[in-house]
């Protein structure tokens, strides 16, 4: 899907930053509309950008500059070079990090345009056709839900497991497990310390992120996390560090929360503003918590601090999320999730388009569905009224179809952009 934004924006736009962690395919993707890649993880070809920054204009265009973060300045050479040529497909900057702290760049606004990249969604992986569109749901037109999908639990468990990372996902079981175990380890031994973070505790830092996986799928606080990762232990982390753990694991884009939706058109009272936690890919959640697929089967798995649902439940749930997040932005819309501070309420996404349209959607593991599920949809249609243009409860059944209330049941796999 990013390529379909990629190649429709950048003949206009002269520079575009492509965003994302590790591993999702930045640099394969811009590579493929690129004259020349300044790759600046490799220290020659960063050390002769260092020198002479004006080299990223002197070579052929259009100009892939990958991992541009660890020579910050190269952000602000870019957008000066569009402030003198505007015009389209110049520049694309491939990074895996955010700017450090204390490095300041101007923010490239109206220069630069910033692109999100995740792990694949389920419809980039083709495990079935989709039938039901999130653009259309957003229209308002109220479109006609069907479609059947022979894509069942034990799929879903699998897809977990197998990851969205394109480079990761073909491998063999014991080689794609290995692959996400390095993955994991090099975050703590290699990425935060190349984008200028001093790891003190490298062992720390594993646990919170254990934990921080473990409670996958909740707005969980941050001191029960740090609970549960230190277990009982007296020497604890100071709070500033793990809010350093988590600034610099979200700036690498390993942490991937979905914020609270907090509607600026109707006075909703006492929500929550915490996010929801999720990592980057439900398979690093899935490694971290160390449960097989037969596991996550019977029901196993330790979360941190939720009192109802599976483990794979709230795996699912984040799988689940990952794929709006990505259909989401394809449509320009953003994506919170709603809680409010008694907790009698609660929706797991909001999407809302720029015209402050809003579709809500409900995750389901089972494939059966009554009235208790849809209760929060109906309760928020209740609030907002029109501006509610749909309600959706995705599920891992097999079958897409409205119910008598109006409420859309859709299967993922079934679910696009």
């Amino acid at each position: 899907m990013i390529d379909d934004v990629i190649d429709d924006l950048f003949p206009d736009l002269a520079a575009i930053a492509l965003e994302g962690a590790k591993g999702v395919g930045k640099t394969a993707t811009g590579s493929q509309r690129a004259t020349t890649v300044l790759s600046l993880d490799r220290p020659g070809q960063r050390e002769i950008v260092a020198a002479d920054l004006d080299y990223i204009t002197q070579v052929p265009q259009p100009v892939l500059i990958d991992e541009w973060q660890l020579e910050p300045s190269v952000w602000d050479r870019v957008r000066r070079a569009v402030d003198s040529d505007g015009a389209g497909g110049q520049f694309l900057l491939a990074g895996s990090a955010g700017v450090a702290p204390g490095v300041r760049i101007h923010s490239g606004a109206g220069r630069i345009v910033s692109i999100t990249m995740r792990p694949l969604s389920i419809a980039e992986r083709g495990l079935a056709e989709p039938t039901v569109s999130l653009r259309e749901l957003l229209s308002g037109d109220r479109p006609a839900v069907r479609g059947t999908s022979d894509v069942g639990l034990a799929t879903y468990t699998e897809e977990i497991l197998r990851s969205g990372f394109p480079g990761i996902r073909e491998l063999p079981e014991r080689a794609r497990q290995v692959q996400l175990d390095s993955y994991l380890a090099r975050i703590v031994e290699k990425e935060l310390p190349e984008n200028g973070v001093a790891i003190r505790r490298p062992d720390a830092l594993r646990r919170w992120l254990a934990a921080y996986g473990a409670a996958s799928a909740t707005d969980t606080a941050y001191t029960k996390i740090l609970d549960a990762a230190t277990g009982g232990e007296q020497d604890k982390p100071s709070r500033a560090t793990v809010d350093s753990y988590r600034e610099h694991l979200t700036r690498i884009f390993v942490l991937d929360p979905v914020p609270a939706w907090i509607p600026m058109f109707n006075p909703l009272k006492r929500l929550t503003h915490s996010p929801r936690h999720h990592l980057v890919d439900p398979a690093l959640a899935a490694r971290l918590v160390g449960v097989g697929r037969d596991g996550l089967l019977r029901g196993e798995g330790q979360r941190v601090a939720s009192a109802t649902g599976t483990w794979l439940g709230a795996l699912f749930e984040s799988l689940v999320t990952q794929s709006v997040r990505i259909y989401a932005e394809a449509v320009q819309a953003r994506v919170g999730h709603l809680r409010t501070k008694e907790t009698d309420h609660e929706i797991d996404l909001i999407v809302e388009s720029d015209d402050r349209e809003v579709v809500a959607i409900e995750v389901k593991l089972a494939a059966s569905v009554g009235d208790a599920d849809v209760q929060h949809l109906n309760w928020l249609h209740d609030q907002i009224g029109d501006r509610l243009v749909d309600r959706v409860l995705i599920t891992a059944g097999n079958y897409a179809y409205r119910r008598p209330d109006g409420v859309a049941v859709v299967p993922l796999a079934l679910l696009g952009p």
